[in-house]
């Protein structure tokens, strides 16, 4: 343990010794007195004052070493100081204020200066300085000697010049000129080896003011200043990480759970708190079976391999109940956390609540039964940037209504009637969508499509085809599975031409759809196909006649157009 009042008994004895030394001199100076006066034979004064002047020249002696010894003592005593900062702080600006107090005190300059090297930049920069009076001197103050400074803390050697004014090595320099510097010491800060700052002492008015003494001093001085301030910018460097750490921990998303060796939970984040619905207060300390029984059960196996193995698991995905919320869906990531040495001192346990993204899943799978994928892909992330409206496009629209469905109604229970039809839709719709279309609706028991819009396709019209006859081959395909009475076809029809496309409808409810008389012809044409026919227009035929085989049929009248209409029959691709 440190004795902190050695100093003091030391300065107590300093003045008991002056004193004594003085009451001895007046004493000396009355036996003086007293001989003068005394009467006797001349050789006897003669030699009484030989031996007085001999004890005066002793007591001299004496009062330079106790002098010397103050000065000493005074040295140690400033030397304490910095051990007793040391050991007793680790804020780093009250282990500055302090060296710089005692740099004023040990030195007796009239000012001081204390720079530290950025370990980024490798510069120096002020970060201390003190008056006489031991006040923070303002930036406007920091006159000082840069040449100096640098060649300190370039070479690491201590600088002292008892005059910079007439030093031959410095009296050129523009800042000694120019400040009218004088008396100036330098010192290097030292730690683990290199040169961590430089502390500048000066005194702008008085010459020889520093002394090769006043130099060793500063520089053993220096020496433990060094550690004082490198343990303090450690501290300092170590907190701001770990508050940044800790910042960064409460921000992240996930849950993160950390734990040591004996398997006590040393960290547990805002998101844990939120995932798992349990304060930290209450967990952090305490072991991780017993705080989280219920992730205990989960994950015992996979904190055991994790520990055993040093590797990690990633993904594990797991469903729990909890007491305090529904079914919890986690996926949760296991990590080892190892020393300098790679032992496994605990395990790091991130965990990702995907109940809600989940729940989107399904309802987006959901939806997507209901609009196209395509359609889906197509809508904005803000559902305000949503707009009605559309724009005009060359298209190829496909309408396959299911014939006879209406007879077939009234002969079937609705439970039979819902099952059917719906297998003779899906036949539909997938092989829309399996020529990348867009399923536009569904109508009853007739499925409308639109090929090249929203996405764009070269080849429109020969996806449309395929579509048409993939629609054939399911049907032939349901009526191997199916009895004979539940036998239907589809009549379709398919057209190319300009229409709107775009959101057609209200700001409440609207759809992803095609206007337009190339649109309506492709309705005609299916109402004039008949059962497991399909019809294109002489415009379709035209653009596929190079992939397909088909035959031309004679004209017909279609409602809503003035001339019969070019249509011919789909019979197979070549």
């Amino acid at each position: 343990m440190t004795n902190h009042s050695a100093p003091e008994t030391e300065v107590e004895t300093a003045v008991v010794g002056q004193e004594s030394i003085t009451a001895l001199r007046e004493g000396l100076k009355n036996i003086t007195r007293i001989v003068a006066r005394h009467r006797g034979p001349d050789a006897l004064v003669a030699e009484l004052s030989q031996h007085l002047l001999a004890l005066q020249d002793i007591l001299t002696n004496l009062e330079q070493e106790l002098t010397t010894h103050a000065l000493e003592r005074d040295e140690l005593a400033a030397l304490h100081g910095v051990s007793h900062v040391i050991g007793s702080s680790l804020d780093l600006t009250e282990v500055l204020n302090e060296v710089m107090d005692q740099i004023i005190r040990l030195t007796g300059a009239e000012r001081s200066f204390l720079m530290l090297v950025d370990p980024e930049t490798g510069e120096l920069e002020f970060r201390a300085a003190r008056n006489v009076d031991r006040e923070t001197i303002a930036s406007s103050s920091f006159e000082i000697s840069r040449s100096i400074v640098n060649q300190v803390a370039a070479s690491g050697e201590p600088i002292v010049t008892t005059n910079a004014q007439m030093d031959p090595r410095f009296k050129a320099q523009e800042s000694v000129i120019g400040y009218n510097l004088r008396s100036i010491l330098c010192v290097p800060l030292r730690a683990r080896g290199r040169v961590t700052g430089v502390i500048y002492a000066d005194n702008r008015i008085l010459t020889s003011l520093f002394s090769d003494r006043d130099r060793d001093l500063l520089t053993a001085f220096a020496s433990q200043a060094a550690i004082a301030i490198e343990n303090a910018r450690l501290f300092e460097s170590v907190s701001n990480a770990k508050a940044l750490m800790d910042n960064i921990f409460a921000s992240i998303t996930s849950g993160v759970i950390t734990t040591d060796v004996q398997e006590q939970i040393t960290l547990f984040n805002r998101a844990a708190e939120r995932v798992l619905r349990v304060p930290a207060t209450t967990i952090v300390g305490s072991r991780f079976g017993d705080a989280l029984p219920v992730l205990e059960d989960e994950l015992r196996p996979l904190v055991d391999q994790v520990k055993a193995s040093g590797d990690p698991v990633i993904g594990f995905e797991s469903e729990l109940s909890l007491p305090e919320r529904d079914q919890l869906i986690l996926r949760t990531s296991l990590s080892p956390l190892k020393d300098a040495n790679e032992d496994t001192q605990g395990v790091a346990i991130v965990l990702d609540d995907l109940t809600e993204q989940r729940l989107l899943e399904a309802r987006n799978q959901l939806f997507q039964r209901y609009v196209s994928p395509a359609v889906i892909e197509r809508l904005p992330l803000d559902p305000s940037e949503l707009k009605l409206g559309g724009q005009r496009q060359e298209i190829t629209s496909l309408f396959a209504d299911i014939r006879g469905f209406t007879d077939f109604s009234r002969r079937h229970d609705p439970e039979t009637l819902i099952e059917v039809l719906n297998q003779y839709l899906d036949v539909g719709a997938k092989a829309v969508l399996d020529e990348d279309g867009t399923l536009d609706k569904i109508l009853g028991d007739c499925v409308v499509a639109i090929f090249n819009a929203p996405l764009p396709h070269s080849d429109h019209p020969l996806r449309a085809v395929r579509t048409a006859l993939k629609i054939q081959e399911g049907v032939a395909w349901l009526h191997k599975r199916m009895p004979s009475d539940c036998w239907l076809n589809y009549g379709i029809g398919i057209n190319v031409g300009e229409a709107v496309v775009g959101n057609i409808g209200t700001t409440k409810q609207m759809n992803y759809t095609a206007i337009g008389s190339c649109v309506n012809l492709a309705f005609r044409l299916q109402g004039a196909a008949a059962p497991g026919q399909i019809l294109l227009t002489d415009i379709v035929y035209k653009l596929v006649q190079d992939h397909v085989r088909a035959r031309l049929l004679p004209p017909i009248e279609v409602k809503g157009f003035n001339e019969p209409i070019t249509v011919y029959e789909l019979l197979g691709l070549k």
